[in-house]
């Protein structure tokens, strides 16, 4: 079960929920969508985001200062349904949906609007029936393939997965870089061997340049920390949201050049 990328390649664009605030975040999302992004990756903040560099680390503490909660989070997903049918994805964290309860949190989260779950710190390895959920509640388990993985893993990994494939670009966490990686053709070939489903590259993807590099081998590209970035910059401007989308469009036309 893919998720639907109308453009090949696509643009997976990141926001941390709540940064700065929830009705913001709102705004960004529609805004983000209307420059070009494909599917919305929603942050929900987290007091421990292990996966993440300074800049989402940040723009988590942020969200939770801003008053943030998942629930929150889904309200403000349900806001933007009522404007875009857009696929949105979660990056969360296992405690967050541990806490609530799996069954639960798969079901609250798909009635809200939701099209699936990359949970960071949850191999298949370890998931339980979280697939089977997952799939009764017609949402997509993403899961992360990294440089590391072994080959045997990524047939693993890749087996399990719906939706799509997230390719971590290059090792440690998250965060804007100066080149992208050598390996990424290499590495979304041997994905390929392995599955169908589209292929989406993140990690590091910075600027425009760089976004169109990554995707001439990938379905799709993730921008999530130089998005960030421009919301931590921008924060308390009254042009918040005009600057954002005004960045994101130059990712999404340079991706869509390709």
């Amino acid at each position: 079960m893919p998720l639907r990328f109308q453009n090949r390649p696509s643009l997976v664009a990141y926001l941390t929920c709540g940064d700065p605030d929830l009705a913001t975040s709102r705004d960004i999302a529609l805004a983000t969508i209307e420059a070009g992004g494909d599917v919305m990756e929603l942050g929900v903040p987290f007091s421990d985001p292990l996966a993440d560099g300074l800049v989402n680390q940040l723009a988590a503490q942020r969200g939770l200062e801003s008053g943030t909660t998942p629930p929150k989070v889904l309200e403000t997903v349900a806001a933007i349904r009522t404007e875009s049918q857009v696929p949105i994805v979660l990056y969360i964290y296992y405690n967050l949906i541990h806490k609530v309860g799996m069954k639960q949190f798969i079901t609250t989260v798909a009635k809200a609007g939701v099209d699936g779950l990359l949970v960071l710190d949850l191999p298949p390895e370890e998931s339980e029936n979280y697939e089977s959920l997952m799939r009764d509640a017609g949402l997509c388990n993403i899961y992360l393939i990294a440089p590391t993985t072994p080959d045997d893993r990524i047939g693993l990994i890749a087996k399990r997965a719906t939706g799509f494939i997230y390719y971590v670009s290059r090792e440690g966490v998250t965060g804007m870089q100066q080149k992208v990686s050598d390996t990424i053709g290499m590495m979304t070939a041997k994905i390929r061997q392995h599955t169908t489903l589209p292929i989406a590259v993140g990690f590091g993807i910075s600027n425009p340049e760089q976004a169109k590099i990554v995707a001439a081998n990938a379905e799709a590209i993730v921008v999530g920390s130089a998005i960030v970035n421009q919301i931590a910059a921008n924060g308390k401007s009254p042009d918040l949201v005009s600057k954002v989308s005004a960045f994101v469009k130059t990712l999404a036309d340079a991706v869509k050049t390709n």
